[in-house]
């Protein structure tokens, strides 16, 4: 059997759907993350030869290292520069590398992760968050594939509110499976990340989400790592600064984050289900009217207090707003 042959059966739906999802899923994910994490070259270089069969693995970006093992490439950081965010203060960047898959309003309070398979943002967020900000607002999913750079960054000038932990299933996020499993994202192991932007005040919310062989998403303002195992509290308040294109954190091989912002925000040009798009790249557009008083006034985005004079993100490979 030729390789594409062997990629076109894998891809097959039923069977994809099977062996990704009729599986122990949690058993899995916790042996691929023991799996990922030893060190010895031979293996991880005979690891990351059979990924690059079933993928479109590149690395040309990413710093060049002699990995020690598949956990070091999967959360690879990237050459400085190489996801360059967008300066425009009217617009809220992509926090993360992606595929758009569904995007739209939400009415009140439902959103969809794919055709007819609503699901409710109190469910997504958990019982402890408030949603009125957001239940007639804008959504947009973010889907990882596996070979791509898998740290996410603040999408605009901000300052992180809240983090509520939601531990749960570790189901693929693939199309396959969000058309098939109702309310797969409320199911799944997730963070949600509240913050503020400094722009206007509007709230937005991030909600890396995880998925099969993907429970570990490892959060860099608070220097925290959530996974199945975590047994840390679930709410976790602070206030912490930063800056577009600072690094929030990652998730250890691949998964989705859902952007959400309030009415009046809109998806900027190019943006439509299927796109790929880089950290950075420009993904939803402020309100109007925020967008004329600063036109009117010049206004320039606050400077972090104490912010160091090199560019936000360049360890990892992400340049902050030009100037």
């Amino acid at each position: 059997m030729t390789l594409r042959a062997l990629r076109t059966l894998v891809m097959q739906e039923d069977l994809n759907f099977l062996l990704t999802n009729r599986v122990p899923r949690i058993a899995l994910t916790r042996a691929m993350g023991r799996f990922s994490r030893i060190r010895n070259r031979w293996v991880c270089r005979a690891s990351i030869g059979v990924w690059r069969l079933f993928t479109d693995l590149d690395l040309s970006d990413a710093v060049p290292v002699e990995y020690r093992s598949l956990h070091e490439c999967f959360t690879r950081e990237l050459v400085p520069g190489a996801r360059p965010f967008d300066p425009d203060p009217a617009v809220l960047a992509s926090p993360s590398d992606g595929i758009v898959g569904a995007f739209g309003q939400v009415v009140d309070g439902r959103v969809f992760q794919a055709k007819g398979y609503p699901y409710s943002i109190e469910e997504l967020f958990g019982p402890t968050q408030d949603t009125q900000p957001f239940r007639d607002g804008v959504f947009l999913t973010l889907r990882l594939t596996s070979a791509m750079y898998h740290r996410f960054h603040a999408p605009h000038d901000c300052t992180i509110e809240h983090v509520t932990y939601l531990s749960g299933d570790t189901w693929n996020v693939n199309p396959i499976a969000l058309a098939r499993v109702e309310r797969l994202f409320c199911r799944n192991e997730r963070a949600v990340l509240r913050a503020r932007l400094r722009e206007g005040g509007h709230p937005i919310a991030l909600v890396p989400i995880a998925a099969i062989l993907v429970a570990s998403i490892r959060l860099k303002f608070i220097d925290l790592r959530l996974h199945l195992r975590y047994l840390g509290p679930d709410e976790i308040g602070c206030k912490v600064p930063v800056v577009k294109g600072e690094e929030l954190g990652g998730f250890e091989h691949g998964s989705t984050i859902v952007v959400f912002a309030p009415r009046g925000f809109e998806p900027c040009a190019g943006i439509g289900v299927g796109t790929r798009i880089r950290a950075g790249q420009p993904l939803l557009r402020l309100p109007e009217r925020e967008a004329q008083d600063r036109a009117q006034d010049g206004a320039q985005p606050d400077a972090r207090p104490g912010a160091p004079d090199a560019q936000p993100g360049a360890q990892s490979g992400v340049s902050g707003p030009a100037g």
